[in-house]
């Protein structure tokens, strides 16, 4: 027989498992939840109640008042079953126990914040300047080793680890004797201090912390475990090398060739990266120098390190199906979407998408964004947020913000909701609350100077409007975490998408 597969847990996302599911027809009807394989064994279903409990966030009960057919133990495990691309049927079959029994680094979605604050001096003040002049180094340091190697192989297979992820980007690791740098790494066993204690044997393998204050980016192997440098055991190079993709900010992939796939398997040390891997590195760190982009730069690239605790936050899911956007607009051969103060750069016909806080790619703007329109023809965006607006020309914010009472809205008027601009007729749509109004950008006038019904003039829409956005002849408007495709001349809802969906 094989060894048996046993399952890897990181600092990001004990909730990511569950995000990018689909709906199904009994979440709108009654039915009966099916039943577990009563084959399973005792020790098999204890197991899959503290992995469903590690993993998804099952609620703790005595294992001996816990029901085979119990409604929240089924939807959990149809929540991992959804995210491994296994038949979703709620129960215990042997291909899902297997997948339980994989070895597996962990992932955590928040951490707890010490006194100390280690921010990477070099990434703040290459990414934060965009000079490209100073050293974009983060120091690790090596606190504690194992007794199952040398030492030297050991900072052999850790500097091997970290060289993965440098030769895609553009970080280098340096080496540090201080308990303060960026990356500490320690073997132990069992409780170790950070809240989150191994379980000895088989299992979690190890854990790392997103970047942030205090604990943040540190990465601990479980000593309890077999670690090697070769073929026996676990490949410490190998799962270390997933780790630090999670110190780095990365999370899980439901791509099994993908590094950061949630499951120990064996790869080829000399090419552990899938383009998937290098794309999400690129997207958080830009690429490294040397290489061809022919894209624009959106100011500083994203630095997680910059955002210390909030970073977990900040890191938003595209795959949710509740993801909604408060603006959306385009520049060039690029779309733009905002949500709080995040933002995501899709570019045409790419799946390629860059994220990160707002003000990582534009400094001069520190708040969330309430609506945003562009005009083609003058390759200018403008970004709405309360009273005043933004005018962002090839990326990059011009001048200070302006006054929307500019367009000859009443003072009455706060915000703007959403905005879209009309290519056809030159006149630009600025929606609040429950109504619009037209403006004219050639005459630089509104058309109309009352305000209109958005119920009335746009039938199938409901407002208040998240965002809006005209392309391929139809206004798009976002409501929630939908989109509604729009023909205006017939007055008429065409189609109904997910929001997400705008991110590929």
């Amino acid at each position: 027989m094989g060894s048996p597969m046993f399952s890897w847990t990181c600092a990001f996302a004990l909730a990511l498992m569950g995000l990018c599911q689909m709906a199904h027809a009994s979440e709108f009807k009654e039915e009966k939840a099916p039943d577990f394989n009563e084959e399973v064994t005792e020790s098999d279903f204890r197991m899959a109640s503290d992995y469903l409990q590690h993993y998804y966030g099952l609620q703790g009960e005595p294992l001996r008042r816990r029901k085979r057919s119990d409604s929240s133990l089924i939807s959990k495990v149809k929540d991992m079953q959804s995210f491994f691309g296994l038949n979703v049927t709620g129960s215990l079959d042997t291909e899902t126990l297997e997948i339980m029994k994989e070895p597996r680094p962990a992932e955590f979605q928040t951490h707890k914040t010490t006194a100390t604050t280690r921010v990477p001096s070099g990434i703040r003040t290459s990414f934060h300047t965009g000079k490209g002049q100073a050293d974009n180094g983060v120091s690790y340091s090596i606190r504690k080793y194992t007794a199952d190697l040398p030492t030297h192989t050991v900072d052999s297979e850790i500097e091997s680890a970290l060289k993965v992820w440098s030769q895609a980007s553009p970080l280098r690791f340096v080496r540090s004797a201080s308990r303060q740098a960026d990356i500490m790494i320690e073997f132990a066993s069992r409780a170790h201090g950070d809240s989150y204690p191994f379980d000895g044997p088989r299992g979690t393998l190890a854990h790392a912390f997103g970047p942030g204050a205090g604990i943040g980016g540190d990465t601990h192997f479980d000593d309890s475990e077999r670690w090697t440098a070769g073929s026996e055991g676990f490949r410490l190079h190998l799962v270390a090398a997933h780790e630090f993709g999670h110190a780095l900010g990365l999370k899980h992939s439901r791509n099994p060739a993908s590094l950061m796939y949630p499951t120990y398997k064996n790869r080829n040390p000399q090419n552990l990266l899938s383009n998937e891997d290098v794309t999400k590195i690129n997207a958080l760190y830009g690429k490294k120098a040397g290489s061809p982009s022919s894209r624009p730069q959106w100011g500083s690239l994203f630095n997680p390190w910059l955002l210390g605790p909030r970073f977990p936050f900040l890191m938003q899911d595209k795959c949710s199906p509740s993801l909604s956007f408060n603006a959306v607009t385009s520049l060039g051969d690029t779309e733009l979407f905002f949500k709080d103060r995040y933002m995501w750069i899709k570019y045409s016909q790419q799946c390629d998408v860059k994220e990160g806080p707002i003000n990582n790619f534009m400094p001069k703007i520190t708040s969330s964004i309430d609506a945003a329109y562009s005009i083609p023809r003058k390759s200018s965006a403008y970004l709405f947020k309360g009273s005043s607006f933004w005018t962002v020309r090839e990326s990059q914010v011009k001048g200070r913000p302006k006054s929307i009472y500019r367009y000859g809205l009443p003072r009455w008027v706060e915000h703007i909701d959403a905005a879209a601009h009309i290519n056809t007729t030159g006149r630009t749509l600025l929606f609040s609350q429950d109504l619009y109004w037209s403006y004219d950008e050639n005459r630089r006038a509104m058309e109309d100077s009352s305000a209109r019904s958005i119920g009335d003039d746009f039938p199938g829409i409901s407002p208040p409007v998240n965002a809006a956005v005209y392309r391929d002849g139809f206004i798009h408007f976002f409501l929630g975490s939908e989109v509604y495709k729009y023909d205006y001349p017939q007055k008429r809802v065409a189609d109904i998408d997910k929001a997400n969906s705008w991110l590929g």
